[in-house]
């Protein structure tokens, strides 16, 4: 059984930077890992995706400005938020594959698992 406990969100100014972190119970193995976002209103959207060998994936809208990375050893998903836009604040999950992927995927229905979200507002 897998579970995903997020941490790191907070209030921060336009511009600022916050990393959060997604701390997996259980199997943490070759599949892919995401983070997705889901504002008041929104549809959740996929934010990046990073496979076992560290390639990653991630939305346009969040290219150059945010970086995932996992540590296996530690069995912990990150997302550093840098130069943070009002528009990036929302609920940010944590979520685990099914199966092994090559480089990442923002296709929602391939994750199982989820974690219960971090809040980030950004002013």
């Amino acid at each position: 059984h897998v579970q995903l406990v997020e941490s790191g969100g907070d209030s921060v100014e336009a511009g600022g930077s916050l990393r959060l972190s997604c701390v997996v119970s259980g199997y943490f193995s070759k599949r892919c890992m995401a983070w997705f976002r889901q504002a008041p209103g929104e549809e959740r959207e996929g934010v990046a995706s990073v496979d076992d060998s560290e390639r990653a994936t991630y939305a346009e809208f969040v290219q150059g400005r945010f970086t995932i990375s996992r540590d296996s050893a530690r069995n912990i998903l990150s997302l550093q938020m840098n130069d943070l836009k009002p528009e990036d604040s929302a609920m940010y999950y944590c979520a685990d594959g099914v199966s092994e992927c090559y480089g990442g995927t923002l296709w929602s229905p391939y994750y199982k698992y989820w974690g219960q979200g971090t809040q980030v507002t950004v002013s």
